[in-house]
């Protein structure tokens, strides 16, 4: 039992964290994670549903004809900094600081596109290079000649500094992504755009942005700046709330004998929880239906008909299999159901929404396989999208057994997997899907009430990574993955969706991608 001051409990208190939380994450940091344990890659006809043309039409229909009758609403974590996005700038001016930099430096033969010789050679294709170019006229300085002068430190430093553009300090969400004539989008624009097509009712776009407190007030300023153009542009009205990340979600910092991990005043550190606490911020919402989608997974308009179509032939199919879903658990619920209708209803379960049967339900009576029917059927339900693999990051689809021995399609990141085991790492490894972070999801039930989605987390799902304060090493717990373990009792449904729809922006040179070119 960890001992804890009255100074603890008072910040405790103050984060919305309690004592046995504490002491729960201890004991977890002590016993640490199991991997997860893989059954088998899920793939296309085995636990990956692919369409042909025409079931792709009418899931397009389906999903325009009755989403006047859904709540829906797009959510979009978008807190993260872009400093990752320029790590390899960070160094550049690391390096070359108060050092020359070669007269060749641009003039190599062969530059890679992740270098930063590519970032300066692709320049005038960024939508922010308008800006940038602004801001050292403003210091009297002209790009074009301190491009040709080897003046790269300068260029650099006023992108990303506070006195400058600071983008090295801003959220991707209010970067410039995208170039349309004489004019930019910014990331967060870009899911303006898409919500106009697809999160609303004909009438209202629902939006909602997880942000960090830090930059909450800018981000809604710049958001009721620009609403008014595409509220226009569209003819319709927008909605958009946000939120931040929950202190009482941050997890305890610990040292290398797993005792609390203290900074140099004596306060407990914690760190945040990772993506995961977001379940928290998605709970609150009470819509019924919520497409999810990362900040920096956009495109321009040229490239949009995609990722549009696809959305709708998701969210079509969740529609599809919940109204189905509802109309069985209304029987199953009423209790007089007829052998026929239970076999029905199992086969829908088993080969419609991938939920295993185990081999003792045919051991079962009429009201124990209604009861284990009802109990498998009334939970939330996420359709998510799987793109081919082709060497990007990212959790792959696998069938896996959890520590109930039960068999669930479940979204696990590499991270989880047990790489020095043979078996184990042979099935990651022949996974031809990863998730794109595509999904779109029904937090109601059959009754209208909306689920406690925090019931629905597999808590042993986890993480610890190393991480340092202070030049001390200490251990960091991350909550099981948005759409990883804090998912994992979901119903879950995995649909192929082309790669065009994911083109994530993790460095800034990403931004050079055609995908990403007006």
């Amino acid at each position: 039992m960890t001992t804890l001051s009255s100074a603890d409990k008072q910040q405790l208190e103050a984060l919305g964290i309690s004592a046995q939380q504490v002491e729960n994450q201890i004991v977890q940091f002590k016993n640490g994670f199991a991997f997860s344990d893989l059954i088998a890659p899920a793939t296309i006809g085995k636990g990956i549903v692919r369409f042909d043309e025409n079931e792709i039409k009418d899931l397009v229909r389906q999903f325009d004809e009755d989403k006047k009758y859904y709540d829906i609403i797009k959510f979009v974590p978008a807190s993260g900094a872009a400093s990752r996005m320029f790590k390899n700038l960070y160094a550049f001016v690391e390096e070359y600081k108060n050092k020359e930099i070669p007269a060749d430096f641009l003039k190599k033969e062969k530059i890679k596109p992740d270098s930063v010789e590519n970032f300066f050679m692709g320049i005038h294709d960024f939508a922010f290079f308008n800006d940038l170019k602004c801001q050292l006229q403003a210091k009297g300085k002209d790009i074009e000649k301190m491009l040709n002068d080897n003046e790269l430190v300068e260029i650099v430093e006023t992108l990303l500094n506070a006195d400058g553009m600071n983008y090295g300090n801003l959220p991707k969400a209010l970067l410039k992504f995208h170039k349309y004539g004489d004019s930019a989008r910014l990331a967060m624009e870009e899911h303006l755009v898409e919500a106009a097509e697809y999160s609303n009712n004909g009438k209202v776009a629902k939006l909602h942005f997880t942000v960090s407190q830090e930059h909450l007030d800018i981000f809604k300023k710049i958001v009721n700046y620009v609403l008014p153009k595409y509220e226009k542009q569209f003819g319709i009205k927008y909605e958009i709330s946000f939120s931040v990340q929950k202190p009482s979600t941050d997890t305890i910092a610990v040292d290398m004998n797993n005792e609390p991990f203290r900074d140099k005043d004596g306060k407990l550190v914690f760190r945040p929880g990772g993506h995961g606490a977001l379940i928290q911020n998605l709970n609150d919402l009470h819509k019924e239906i919520i497409f999810i989608k990362n900040i920096d997974n956009v495109v321009p308009d040229r490239f949009k008909a995609t990722t549009y179509e696809y959305k709708k032939v998701l969210g079509g199919y969740l529609f599809r299999l919940q109204q189905q879903q509802f109309e069985y658990l209304e029987l199953l619920d009423d209790g007089d159901v007829t052998n026929e209708e239970l076999a029905e209803i199992t086969a829908f379960a088993k080969d419609q929404l991938m939920i295993d049967i185990p081999d003792f339900f045919s051991t079962y009576n009429e009201i124990e396989k209604v009861d284990f029917l009802y109990g498998k059927l009334n939970r939330p339900m996420r359709v998510c999208g799987m793109v081919k693999n082709e060497g990007e990051p990212g959790g792959g689809p696998y069938f896996t057994r959890n520590s109930s021995d039960e068999i669930s399609l479940q979204i696990v990141e590499s991270s989880q997997i047990d790489h020095k085991n043979e078996k184990q790492e042979a099935m990651f490894r022949s996974s031809t899907h990863f998730n794109p972070v595509d999904l779109v999801c029904a937090t109601q039930d059959f009754k209208g009430n909306s689920f406690n989605l925090p019931d629905y987390v597999d808590p042993e799902t986890g993480f610890i990574s190393l991480k340092s304060k202070d030049g001390k090493d200490l251990k960091a717990m991350e909550l099981p993955g948005l759409w990883n373990g804090a998912m994992a009792d979901w119903i879950t449904i995995f649909v192929e969706v082309p790669i065009l729809t994911f083109n994530p922006v993790k460095t800034v040179n990403d931004l050079l991608r055609e995908t990403h070119q007006g």
